[in-house]
């Protein structure tokens, strides 16, 4: 069955009264009825859980019904079952959104506490801008912008991540307390980086990203974006795993607005079910993307919030286990209600 993609779809609010006829999604809160077949050279086609045939076999299959195993990361366990917030927050003086505001290790520290206490379940520290057209900063630079942020919350109770494309980053991180890493280039920027992830066995966040943050919305093209996407992800998952890092050690990221044109972007939301076929947690990060801002009108980055939500509430409908945001109180608030209706759902009257 080489060259077949699977896609759940099809969701049901809950089980009961369909016996045979769903499965459920990746140990999560969503059940689905049908599976999306696509091909490259063949219009796409459904076909009913309860009729699999040999789809049943195939591995993604496997990996799309098979439950994601929590991170046990130090003193905190990171569980798959149910949407996580993971708290945006970017000690650069260019970031795209947030640009100088957490610039102060103090003010970026207690950030990070409002945050957690917000209800983020991981904090992701970056020293690096990667919006669109940035300049590439020399790690020493990146790493004394980030290191008196995590050396205040290494005592505290909260769990934090390194966004970060170099192994020096990423070594001297891990050593202060940060428990993931999260590489925006997949770990294709530094040829070290396997190595750093492996040894440390830190899980790592791998994002599809097409060319350098400095030209990667010149003129991106693709053959099938989704498609295209999913094989460049478990190209790159193969890679860890030869390296030395486990599959239930890795996170995907489909990297929206990552050399990614507004229907590119959108193409990869609709199909987000696909990504579950790898066999690991998804991430998603899309707030205040400039995509949002092209679909509403051209609303500035401070105005993005609704369109930021509408994305989250996509990924919720798909199984996507993590959220990068910049606004936590909002979408934690957007994830309990969805839970809340999922809970109602799950526990129908008598």
């Amino acid at each position: 069955m080489t060259g077949i993609y699977l896609r759940p779809t099809g969701f049901v609010d809950a089980p009961f009264h369909f016996d045979g006829q769903v499965a459920r999604l990746a140990g999560g809160a969503l059940w689905f009825s049908q599976i999306e077949v696509l091909q490259r050279a063949a219009p796409p086609r459904l076909v009913p859980v309860s009729d699999l045939g040999d789809i049943e076999t195939h591995i993604a299959w496997a990996r799309i019904t098979g439950q994601r195993p929590p991170l046990e990361l130090g003193s905190r366990i990171l569980r798959f079952d149910e949407p996580r917030i993971m708290g945006i927050l970017n000690a650069t003086p260019d970031s795209f959104s947030d640009g100088g505001k957490h610039a102060d290790p103090e003010k970026a520290a207690a950030a990070a506490f409002d945050m957690s206490a917000a209800g983020a379940a991981i904090i992701d520290i970056g020293g690096e801008s990667t919006r669109p057209g940035a300049d590439p900063v020399w790690e020493q630079d990146e790493i004394a912008r980030v290191a008196p942020i995590l050396d205040r919350l290494k005592h505290g109770d909260i769990l934090t991540s390194i966004d970060t494309r170099k192994s020096a980053v990423m070594r001297d991180a891990l050593g202060r307390g940060a428990r993931i890493v999260n590489d925006v280039s997949g770990l294709t920027h530094d040829d070290a980086s396997m190595s750093v992830i492996a040894k440390s066995g830190a899980p790592v966040i791998i994002m599809h990203a097409q060319g350098d943050p400095a030209n990667m919305q010149d003129a991106p093209q693709y053959d099938h974006a989704l498609l295209d996407i999913y094989d460049w992800l478990s190209a790159r998952i193969d890679a860890a795993i030869a390296a030395g890092i486990a599959r239930d050690r890795i996170i995907v990221d489909p990297g929206i607005g990552f050399g990614k044109s507004v229907r590119h972007n959108l193409e990869i939301l609709n199909g987000l079910s696909l990504f579950h076929g790898l066999g690991t947690p998804i991430l998603l990060g899309a707030s205040r993307k400039r995509f949002i801002g092209a679909l509403a009108g051209e609303a500035g980055v401070a105005d993005r919030l609704g369109g930021s939500l509408a994305v989250l509430a996509a990924g919720l409908a798909q199984g996507v286990q993590l959220f990068r945001v910049h606004d936590v109180p909002e979408s934690v608030q957007a994830i309990r209600v969805w839970r809340g209706l999922k809970d109602a759902a799950l526990s129908p009257l008598a």
